[in-house]
């Protein structure tokens, strides 16, 4: 049987599919061509990631097609209910990528917290003419131990990014409407320290944390989780990071609340228009950068192929 992972797979996914017996073939193909190719090659199971859109047209075009496989955990990208309806196996990888995207966001937090994104855009520059000038541009930072952390989507990724942030003397607060409670477990040294977090409403969220982090899905309406509305609820001189999904906050309210010091910075791994991002985004002096690389480090994409691989192996082996 034959896959096709049109963005990639890890090598050892790739390695353990094949050992059980699966054609692995990892060049990408444009998604205009994807049903030819997937009709033409005779392929049962389709491995994307953000990259890679199934919708139904696709589905209904590829009747030999029996797996759908997302690496990574949002299926945004993915019509999955409809496949589920037609037959076809949906899965994803939750839990592989968590660690790598709570940790990159932690170093955007940091980054934001002593302006080091901007400090390094400006040293190269002028570090040498304006060092005393520089030195008292960037002196003015904020420590994150002690201040509010809140965390909007509180499941598996947001509870290991209030894994790091307890471990640094932060405070924790949290939203999720699926969420009422979690136990977050500090594995220090030898010792584990277990914390409970009830989740709490969105505007009390807004209302006290320092530092904000988004971690749910694009909303079923489409319409940007947060906005002016939300924005107006925060305090003054927030710092917020999104490592969820492009569009759940509203890239024009963000732009506008910057300008006005409303928020003092933003941090972005994910673009409503990827992979052709905003110049006013990416020029912003107050947003840090990162495209899209939240979940992309060596050790999560070991993971998710071998969980890819487990669980087609499971299905279609």
């Amino acid at each position: 049987m034959k896959i096709l992972a049109n963005d990639g797979i890890a090598p050892i996914g790739k390695e353990n599919l094949e050992k059980a017996g699966f054609e692995v073939i990892t060049e990408t193909v444009a998604q205009d061509d994807l049903i030819n190719s997937i009709n033409e090659n005779n392929y049962v199971g389709l491995l994307v990631r953000s990259a890679t859109t199934v919708r139904e047209n696709l589905i209904d075009a590829c009747p030999g097609l029996k797996l759908i496989g997302r690496g990574g955990v949002g299926m945004d990208n993915i019509d999955v209910e409809y496949a589920r309806n037609k037959g076809l196996k949906v899965i994803n990888t939750p839990a592989a990528s968590s660690q790598s995207v709570a940790e990159q966001v932690m170093a955007h937090l940091f980054g934001a917290a002593r302006s080091i994104y901007d400090s390094n855009r400006h040293m190269p520059v002028s570090g040498v003419s304006d060092f005393k000038k520089l030195k008292k541009k960037y002196g003015k930072g904020i420590e994150l131990r002690n201040s509010t952390l809140g965390i909007i989507g509180f499941g598996r990724i947001g509870q290991s990014l209030a894994s790091y942030a307890l471990g640094c003397g932060m405070n924790v607060i949290a939203f999720d409407p699926y969420v009422p409670n979690a136990t977050i477990n500090l594995k220090i040294a030898n010792q584990t320290i277990s914390v409970d977090i009830n989740t709490t409403s969105l505007d009390d969220l807004l209302a006290n944390a320092n530092f904000i982090s988004l971690h749910m899905p694009m909303p079923a309406d489409g319409k940007a989780l947060i906005g002016n509305e939300e924005f107006s609820k925060m305090k003054d001189g927030v710092i917020i990071a999104n490592a969820a999904r492009g569009g759940v906050i509203d890239e024009d309210a963000l732009i506008a609340n910057l300008n006005a010091e409303k928020v003092a910075h933003a941090a972005l791994d994910v673009f409503t228009k990827e992979p052709t991002p905003r110049e006013d985004l990416l020029k912003h002096a107050k947003i840090s950068l990162t495209p899209h690389t939240g979940a992309a480090t060596g050790e999560a994409q070991n993971r998710i192929g071998e969980e890819l691989a487990e669980q087609i192996i499971a299905h279609l082996g």
